[in-house]
């Protein structure tokens, strides 16, 4: 009992019977396993959170790098990717890391408000300047005084509006509709599209002087596809959360479940991925969510009509770059990782045709 209480797993009797002592090491080895995954699990949920936002693949640690260093500085920028990856959280992000963080945040999206309503909502209006119009009302820009707009959707800005953008950006004086006075506002502009701008500008729908004004530094968000192990990640941080939320005793994903989230591409990004974990906490009977839950097929037919070697060799190519990958190309990580020398490690990658970097 007092060994147990120091910290032995278990005790052996004399004289030791090799049977009992092969259950109690594979027992132990299970459990040992078990506590190295949730460890690795918890340090990755810390390290790599930024602002709110988890992710360790190579890609968004480049974005997060980037965050940092413009979140200083006082010139716009221009956040590109599909739609549900997670744009405006990385303009909270730049907006918090600023010296403006104790000024508003004002959101405007661009794509979501009727063109005969979006001037009077981004420049503001004077009373009587249009049928409805009773009071004088502040636009979204002017709300942003000290702070920072955030222009979401700028692709679906009509080109009257550009021009009115474009003329604010580099003067920073506004007119409300309807008014002679010049406003001056002194506002850090981030924007955002999940369209390909220079084809806008190639199309005549976008100006390729606004562009320019825009995109002094541009952040271009990479799909969840791309983000190599940040799936499983944020699946297990929204797991944590909607648990706790709808007070639900789930320990984590099947294996099934996991081995689905990692091969889906995602289509619908992040959004996507919070969703079905959120719809999967509700729905689950269980401890652990199942693909069912998650409304995905379990993967299946990846290795058919290989043979046995050549099945096991694509698996042990797949996880090695899936690893190194994850480490970007740090060999001493992803040997320790893998649970293999880097010798050993060396030798499968040559084996399997895996280059060096």
């Amino acid at each position: 009992m007092k060994a147990i209480a120091q910290g032995a797993y278990d005790i052996l009797y004399k004289p030791v019977q090799l049977d009992e002592l092969g259950t109690i090491l594979k027992r132990a080895y299970h459990v040992s396993g078990l506590e190295r995954e949730h460890a690795e699990l918890q340090h990755r949920l810390g390290t790599g959170a930024f602002e709110g936002m988890l992710g360790t693949s190579p890609r968004m640690q480049d974005v997060f790098a980037t965050v940092r260093k413009v979140a200083t500085a006082e010139v716009p920028v221009l956040i590109t990717g599909e739609s549900g990856t997670g744009k405006e959280l990385i303009a909270q992000a730049i907006h918090r890391l600023s010296s403006r963080k104790n000024g508003p945040f004002v959101v405007i999206n661009c794509g979501a408000i009727p063109e005969n309503l979006l001037e009077s909502e981004l420049f503001g209006h004077e009373k009587g300047s249009f049928t409805g119009a009773h009071i004088q009302r502040k636009g979204r820009i002017e709300m942003a005084d000290k702070g920072t707009l955030f222009l979401d959707e700028i692709g679906e800005l009509p080109l009257p509006l550009q021009v009115k953008i474009l003329r604010f950006l580099q003067e920073q004086v506004i007119e409300r509709v309807g008014g002679r006075e010049q406003l001056r506002v002194d506002a850090r502009v981030i924007a955002a599209t999940n369209r390909d701008l220079k084809q806008g500008m190639a199309d005549g729908k976008f100006r390729e002087d606004l562009f320019f004004r825009i995109g002094v530094v541009s952040v271009a968000l990479p799909s969840l596809k791309e983000r190599n192990g940040d799936a499983l990640l944020m699946a297990n941080a929204f797991l944590q959360r909607y648990a706790k939320e709808n007070k639900k005793k789930i320990t984590g994903f099947s294996t099934q479940a996991a081995a689905a989230i990692e091969n889906y591409n995602w289509p619908g990004n992040v959004r996507e991925l919070e969703n079905r974990v959120k719809r999967a906490v509700i729905m689950a009977e269980g401890r652990k969510v199942s693909p069912a839950d998650l409304e995905l097929e379990i993967p299946k037919g990846r290795f058919e009509g290989l043979s046995l070697r050549e099945a096991r060799e694509a698996l042990e190519r797949e996880i090695i770059l899936r690893v190194l990958g994850r480490h970007n190309d740090n060999i001493t990580r992803a040997s320790e990782e893998l649970g293999i020398s880097r010798p050993t490690l060396y030798e499968l990658m040559e084996k399997l045709g895996i280059a060096r970097k």
